[in-house]
């Protein structure tokens, strides 16, 4: 499909040498806080570290996200704020290079987010007449850590293609989804938990009132993360305290793959198990807890989004589509590469015993779809089931909401395998497109060709293009097909990037006599 970039995009262009020779400091601006500088490189000017609510320290611990403080004089936006309280991040564990985790200090007062801008100050006395779009990223990290200093994340080189990029930090684990009675209690609406969601939730108004002072347009939002960030984004899709916040949504290894919410009952128990943990009789006590006695507490529980009646109101999936947006969403080939010690390792008789298990009388239909007549072929077998059981839980959850939804669908399937340790053993890994997609390949030591950088243009274009117009395609590009129910079309981003069927129909139909009503197929936890 060609059609022409969009004006903002052609202004950029235009102004791409003036941009390239801009460096140093960048001037002040004013949001609704105070004024605030950054430094501007290569034609972006960064900003981080800028607080977009309170401290939620002290009392305002598991209390809704306080308003933005401000400041007098001017911010010196030049460094990146602490990532909220989590485990310490290892340099590096098993497809994860040092690249993808979390840099710097950890901290309960956290709640800070970065802009990188094309429009930031002056250059040379030109500015870009038409408002940006922009993009709002949310970290993965299984609701219990990352951060936005991870350095793949970096929203240079998207900034430098037209987009104005935002990154946030949220609050995680037991800080951010902590629910008990008690908490209900002190709030009106008898909600808790879902703390982390309020943060998001407020990151989003603070770009909406924000976000023009930077050259980005508030009424062309795409909300974004990946796994844990997906799940975010799919959560805020369902929440009506979200809604207007954001125009698109972009859900990369997250959709239709992870698990259901919890309920509040359930979220409850695991808030009452975490009091008698950590020795203590009241919820009044347990905000006192130092940080490192309270994470010592929570150690091997589960706090993640529920149903709180609040900011997740109706467990439906019709109430999971309150903000009806359109979705480029899709998945790795590799998802669970770095989940399991044993992917893609399997006998036959462990294969079949596993068949048994899973599928019960659909077994022997699955053993002639998947053959594993050998250990090499069980192997192989095994890998690719895992593989066609994440696409086909993405088209189920696909197929459900264009049942109730006219917006558009764009679905991928990454299946380039990132130069590294271990390159073969964790394939197409969970992650592995994000350094691609913000163009951050150098932040790796890792034996990245030609052809990497050749599919990262190509795959940032995609997103650049989703971003400003609603639509992945542009001069160029390998045409990806609109998703519809009578056409399980997607677009594989590889070696050689094109249009394909997203499973053989037989196969498609055999993952879809395994669901149960209201159920998914699942490929792991949602993380």
């Amino acid at each position: 499909m060609n059609r022409s970039y969009p004006p903002a995009i052609r202004t950029l262009f235009l102004l791409a040498p003036a941009l390239a020779l801009a460096t140093g400091p960048a001037h002040a601006l004013q949001l609704h806080q105070g004024e605030i500088d950054g430094q501007r490189k290569g034609g972006v000017t960064r900003y981080l570290g800028i607080p977009y609510a309170g401290a939620p320290v002290g009392e305002h611990r598991w209390r809704a996200s306080l308003p933005a403080p401000s400041w007098s004089g001017t911010l010196h936006a030049d460094h990146f704020a602490a990532n909220c309280q989590q485990a310490p991040a290892p340099k590096a564990f098993r497809a994860w290079t040092s690249e993808y985790l979390i840099e710097g200090p950890i901290s309960e007062d956290c709640l800070y987010l970065n802009v990188w801008s094309p429009a930031g100050g002056d250059v040379s006395g030109a500015k870009v007449a038409t408002a940006l779009p922009v993009l709002v990223w949310i970290h993965g990290g299984g609701f219990t850590s990352g951060g936005a200093t991870v350095p793949v994340y970096d929203g240079q080189a998207l900034a430098a293609k037209g987009v104005v990029a935002v990154s946030i930090n949220y609050r995680l684990g037991v800080y951010g989804f902590l629910s008990h009675a008690a908490l209900r209690g002190e709030n009106p609406e008898h909600a808790s938990g879902n703390y982390g969601l309020l943060d998001q939730i407020a990151a989003l108004r603070w770009v909406r009132e924000n976000i023009a002072a930077f050259g980005g347009d508030p009424q062309r939002v795409t909300l974004a993360g990946q796994s844990a960030g997906a799940a975010s984004v799919h959560d805020l899709i369902a929440s009506p305290l979200a809604h207007g916040l954001f125009q698109r949504a972009i859900a990369e290894s997250g959709s239709g793959m992870g698990g259901a919410l919890q309920d509040g009952d359930a979220s409850d128990a695991v808030g009452a198990r975490l009091l008698a943990k950590a020795g203590v009789a009241d919820v009044a006590a347990l905000r006192k807890l130092p940080a490192a006695q309270l994470d010592a507490a929570a150690a091997g529980l589960s706090f993640r989004p529920n149903i709180d009646g609040r900011v997740l109101p109706d467990p439906s999936f019709e109430g999971r589509n309150t903000n009806d947006v359109p979705m480029l969403t899709g998945l790795t080939a590799d998802e669970g590469s770095s989940m399991s010690p044993t992917y893609g390792q399997a006998t036959p008789a462990s294969f079949a015993a596993a068949l048994a298990q899973r599928y019960g009388a659909l077994a022997p239909a699955f053993a002639r779809a998947y053959p594993a007549a050998s250990t090499e072929q069980a192997g192989a077998s095994a890998k690719q089931l895992v593989r066609d059981r994440g696409l086909a839980s993405t088209w189920q959850w696909a197929k459900t909401r264009m049942a109730t939804s006219p917006q558009p669908i764009y679905l991928y399937y990454f299946t380039h395998v990132e130069p590294g340790p271990e390159a073969q053993r964790y394939g197409a890994f969970h992650s592995s497109e994000i350094p691609y997609v913000f163009a951050t390949l150098d932040r790796a030591e890792r034996p990245f060709s030609a052809q990497d950088r050749a599919l990262s243009r190509t795959i940032g274009q995609y997103w650049v293009n989703w971003i400003s117009s609603g639509d992945p395609n542009g001069p160029g590009l390998p045409a990806w097909p609109r998703l519809r129910p009578d056409a399980a079309r997607m677009l594989e981003i590889g070696t050689h990037s094109q249009a394909r069927p997203i499973l053989p129909q037989e196969k498609l139909s055999l993952f879809e006599r395994t669901i149960v009503q209201g159920g998914r197929l699942g490929l792991f936890s949602q993380d």
